[in-house]
């Protein structure tokens, strides 16, 4: 059974990303805010749907894989942790990024929203490295089938984005309004965001447990 310590660590991980602004947060807040909640809810549907592309390809190819082959499981894991840390500057530096500004754009038909959600997803960075080399050190071969652990990290993490993403779009356009007026809180965000990322880049950076076996 998958142990308290990673669904706790997986489900800060998500919290962390999914507070951090990036390509799914940027395109569902635009989208909600230039054409309404409910086109934000339809892409929405479109960012679950690669997120379960991704979390069935990896966990039926990679625990192999890094059983076979710990030096690519070391890999991984120092980009995990590099690209964490790249995240953490970008929200610590100055004018770092905030979605609470987006860009308008021209409506699409639900099928369109729906599709560019989940391409949007599938072409995230931050979700191809989350997959690939956060999720799977948070599997332990003594808590049970290392399979059966991924599918269940996964689901937390995707039950974390998919809350908290669609939270933030429900509530867009009065964030928007708010951040707009009230700079200073914007930056408490960014600062214990990226505070937060920059400590999650280092533990997995110090960490030196083996790739799990099936």
């Amino acid at each position: 059974m998958v142990s308290q310590s990673a669904v706790v660590g997986i489900f800060l991980v998500a919290l962390a990303l999914v507070l951090t602004p990036g390509p799914n947060m940027l395109y569902l807040v635009s989208r909600s805010i230039t054409q309404g909640r409910r086109a934000g809810v339809i892409s929405l549907g479109g960012v679950a749907a690669g997120f379960g592309v991704y979390l069935t390809a990896t966990n039926l190819g990679l625990t192999a894989i890094f059983t076979h082959v710990p030096q690519l499981y070391l890999a991984l894991r120092i980009a995990g942790a590099g690209y964490l840390a790249w995240l953490a500057f970008q929200a610590l530096r100055p004018g770092g990024l905030t979605v609470f500004a987006p860009a308008a754009m021209p409506p699409d038909s639900p099928r369109r929203l729906f599709t560019m959600g989940m391409m949007t997803n599938l072409l995230n960075p931050k979700v191809a490295v989350l997959y690939l080399s956060l999720i799977p050190q948070f599997e332990r071969p003594d808590d049970g089938h290392v399979l059966a652990q991924g599918f269940i990290l996964g689901a937390v993490q995707i039950t974390v984005a998919l809350t908290g993403n669609l939270l933030i779009l429900l509530a867009a356009g009065t964030l928007a309004e708010f951040f707009a007026t009230r700079p200073g809180w914007l930056r408490v965000q960014r600062y214990l965001m990226g505070s937060v990322l920059g400590v999650l880049a280092l533990k997995i950076a110090t960490d030196q447990t083996r790739p799990a076996g099936g």
